[in-house]
């Protein structure tokens, strides 16, 4: 049985808070509960008491519980602390180190892993000084799990609201395991290549690295050492995740190579195929040797092929290999030979559009997972769980080898 530490803030999410004490103990575990004085303004502590069968705690100063430095022993005594709902104001005083409650005192003095689940209007969640907060407290290795996106309280819609209990759990659950893929190296390659025709064009995709990134988020949760290689996308990187940034798909291979040996590897990368045979020092004119032509030819050389050259390597092979492919038609057909030819161990292929949506820089995603003997139709779901099945696919696959 592991012992939760839960700080609830003031925030109209507080209530949720209790389905989340619900669930903790429905799990066999724990659960002690701290509450500011805010937070009491929206669900009564009698509630938590009735719920944690644990006393809630409020009050700094409390003679009993100070008798015995309660604020230290709170945090000595948890597994884990769970911040939520984390309101902007509480996020601000952690980022500035105040300590003018018991919760904020608890969260200074902490040394324990610390999951913060915020809440709070969109346009707070969006405001320059909420986005600095966040980013220090994350850079002290803090592990955030939402906010969801959806309608508010006040009536506004967009990211705000406080992730599902189902799902906070979830995060609760891989930092309180050791992590069944705790020991391994795993590569994940992620977003667009781009190849330079002069100084100022490229050639590249619509890319935007969000399955990639996915992915290597969820490796690092089950306790992979994970290695991110990614071309430019404009989409945060995640927590706990070694990261090398390449712009062409020659500088991804050269990455790729120096991260081996590696135990899992996974190419969600969409690279560039082709490049351009040579590339102008100079900004390429309309007009070329003084001639209004209509037309210009570039001649293209094929890109190195990075899945295929590392599933072939005959030294330091990664034990699992696992490609990306996304075709136009004949998904399944295409991505049976793409396997084949490419040597890898599985293959997930997705379909460019699914409802009438690109899969570039869209949430969702339909795709199939291939073995050499056997497809799965996973439909469309989200990226994140398209990371989620193939992470478990990983465990399940190490498992069977041990």
């Amino acid at each position: 049985m592991k012992k939760i530490l839960l700080i609830v803030s003031g925030g109209i999410a507080a209530y949720r808070a209790l389905d989340l004490i619900r669930e903790i103990k429905r799990r066999g575990d724990d659960v002690t509960c701290v509450l500011t004085k805010s937070a009491t303004q929206f669900v009564q502590p009698l509630s938590f008491g009735a719920l944690s069968q644990n006393k809630v705690y409020m009050d700094l100063f409390d003679l009993e519980s100070e008798t015995n430095i309660g604020h230290i022993k709170l945090s000595r005594d948890a597994d884990l602390i769970v911040l939520a709902p984390a309101t902007a104001n509480i996020l601000a005083k952690m980022s500035y180190g105040v300590s003018d409650s018991l919760a904020t005192s608890i969260l200074l003095a902490n040394n324990k892993p610390l999951l913060i689940a915020p809440s709070m209007n969109v346009k707070m969640w969006n405001n320059p000084a909420t986005k600095e907060n966040i980013e220090k407290l994350k850079s002290y290795g803090h592990i955030f799990v939402g906010p969801d996106e959806g309608e508010m309280a006040c009536g506004e819609v967009g990211s705000g609201k406080m992730s599902k209990v189902e799902d906070i759990y979830k995060e609760i659950e891989l930092l309180l395991s050791p992590g069944p893929l705790k020991g391994k190296k795993a590569l994940v390659t992620s977003g667009p290549t781009i190849e330079p025709i002069d100084p100022v064009r490229f050639i590249s995709n619509r890319s935007s690295g969000k399955q990639g990134h996915a992915i290597a988020d969820r490796l690092s949760k089950l306790g992979a050492d994970t290695h991110l290689i990614t071309g430019p996308v404009n989409i945060p990187y995640p927590e706990n995740v070694l990261v090398t940034e390449v712009n062409t798909a020659e500088e991804m291979l050269n990455a790729c190579k120096e991260s081996i040996p590696v135990d899992i590897s996974i190419f969600a990368a969409a690279v560039s195929d082709w490049k351009a045979s040579e590339i102008s020092k100079n900004k390429i004119k309309k007009s070329i040797n003084n001639q209004n032509d209509d037309e210009m030819v570039l001649t293209m050389m094929q890109n190195p092929d990075i899945l295929k050259t590392i599933s072939e390597t005959n030294t330091n092979r990664p034990k699992l290999v696992v490609g990306f492919t996304l075709e136009t038609e004949n998904l399944i057909k295409s991505a049976r030979s793409k396997m084949l030819n490419k040597s890898c161990d599985w293959m997930i292929a997705n379909s460019h559009v699914q409802e009438n949506q690109s899969v570039f820089n869209n949430d969702m995603n339909e795709v199939s997972f291939l073995t050499n003997n056997s497809e799965e139709n996973w439909g469309l779901i989200s990226k994140q769980c398209v990371a989620e099945n193939l992470c478990n696919k990983i465990i399940k696959f190490f498992d069977s080898a041990a």
